[in-house]
């Protein structure tokens, strides 16, 4: 039965304007899709007034388009590799669990919204199907609960701390010398994660971060008059069910038998264990993003137990990745505009030449949180971006590892604007963008001058170490 609170009718500053952004960004906020198509045309109307050629920076696109397809598959399957671990019986009791605990409303999004931040640190993949799953729960028993804040606060951590954790494309992109494209490894060199996820000024950056993206979702939570409810929208969730359908022929067994499932992944694990044992950098050296992947998918084929399971959550996911696998084509059309012709070049000698020591961080961090409206993918937007920003930071003397966390830090502040990233959560919930980016643009509100301060504020902390560049 669902909790019955009663809660007080008038609302707080915070919830007023939650609702009033809910409101309109339900009316006038467009699909996911149309950013990208912008960002293309921003960048080849921007390259033609930098002066390059208009044909070829139709050429460079065009030959870009599918120079990102091995990244996009590693993006994929952290996708898959989130979902098929949150739909193992093992989370599912525990999201049952979780949605057990809170009273009233408010208190049920603000647990939405700190769970959202603090799994996004171990996958952002994960952060967003627990989430989802997570709030799906909560609106069946928490009466008065507002769909659309908890469905944002579920997304918190994409916009928040997610690329300040584990998994962060661009630190493991930068910390992999088989990742890092030739031309990008020649400027910086390899970055290890202790100089980027595990500085002690990332930690800290994290926690601010944290227990503002809470405060502000526990304040901008509406009351039960005023909510918009799982009831409204008219949604019913069947609860899903571990049992299985008994094989009815002998070839069926195979896929209902837990000995296929123990033995491959005890073999993946065995691998894992002994990468991490026998790496010469050490274990952190060997946390990539294919390592990673590997490390979600052996961990699920050993939960679900049986490869019938496995497979049927596989499924299920699969039309959460499909936003990922026709944009990504879009965002390499960016990057070829870029990187094929003389704008990277330019934009390099422009950063060099308008930053200082002192005020580099900031500059950055604002640039690349722009930038990250049109192009919401921070592995291929850093490829991008990071050849002149490290130029640049290489100039100004600047620490390159705190460059790639004030990218993490930045980046991810459109992402609450940019509804690219919800797709996955979207799907779960059965809503649309502009049913969630009203609160979520809440939080970009008081999150952005909170991290551009931060990244500046520690940017100033951490002494310049020039690039070791091995042959």
């Amino acid at each position: 039965m669902p909790h019955v609170v009663v809660e007080p009718v008038t609302e707080g500053r915070f919830a007023r304007f939650g609702l009033a952004l809910a409101t309109w960004t339900e009316r006038w906020f467009p699909d996911p899709l149309v950013f990208a198509f912008i960002g293309v045309l921003f960048v080849y109307v921007a390259g033609i007034i930098a002066g390059e050629s208009p044909s070829n920076l139709a050429l460079q696109a065009g030959k870009s388009f599918w120079a990102l397809l091995p990244f996009t598959m590693q993006m994929v399957m952290v996708i898959v590799g989130g979902y098929v671990v949150a739909a193992t019986p093992l989370v599912r009791s525990a999201i049952r669990g979780l949605a057990g605990i809170p009273k009233s409303p408010r208190s049920a999004i603000a647990l939405i919204a700190l769970f959202g931040v603090l799994t996004s640190l171990l996958s952002w993949g994960l952060s967003l199907i627990f989430g989802g799953l997570l709030v799906r729960e909560m609106a069946q028993r928490v009466k008065g609960l507002d769909y659309r804040a908890a469905g944002a606060a579920g997304y918190l951590g994409l916009g928040t701390v997610s690329m300040l954790g584990l998994s962060s494309s661009p630190a493991m992109l930068m910390a992999t010398r088989g990742s890092i494209p030739p031309a990008l490894y020649s400027i910086s060199g390899l970055i290890p994660l202790t100089q980027t996820l595990f500085l002690w000024q990332s930690g800290v950056t994290i926690a601010v971060l944290v227990v503002t993206s809470v405060l502000v979702a526990w304040l901008s939570a509406p009351s039960a008059k005023n909510a918009k409810t799982i009831d409204d929208f008219g949604l019913e969730f069947v609860p899903v069910s571990d049992a299985l359908e008994p094989p009815t022929r002998p070839g069926e067994r195979l896929e209902h038998s837990p000995i296929l499932s123990v033995l491959v992944a005890a073999i993946l694990l065995f691998y894992l264990i002994n990468l991490f044992a026998t790496s010469p950098q050490g274990a952190l050296a060997a946390l990539d993003l294919n390592t990673y992947n590997l490390m979600f998918l052996a961990i699920a084929i050993l939960l679900h137990w049986r490869p019938k399971r496995f497979l049927r959550a596989v499924n299920e996911c699969i039309p959460a990745t499909g936003g990922v696998i026709i944009q990504f084509p879009i965002y390499a059309m960016i990057f070829g505009m870029i990187g094929g012709t003389g704008l990277a070049e330019k934009l390099a000698n422009f950063f060099a030449r308008i930053s200082t020591h002192e005020t580099y961080s900031l500059l950055v961090a604002a640039y690349s949180a722009l930038l990250g409206m049109f192009v919401p993918s921070a592995g291929s937007k850093w490829i991008v971006e990071a050849p002149y920003v490290l130029r640049a930071a290489i100039v100004n003397h600047v620490h390159l590892g705190w460059v790639v966390q004030i990218y993490n830090a930045a980046e991810a502040l459109p992402n609450l604007l940019n509804p690219f990233w919800m797709l996955p959560l979207l799907g779960i919930l059965r809503l649309k963008a502009r049913d969630l980016v009203g609160y979520s643009a809440l939080q970009f509100m008081v999150q952005a001058p909170i991290v551009l301060f931060l990244c500046w504020f520690f940017g100033r902390s951490l002494e310049f170490v020039a690039p070791v560049i091995s042959k």
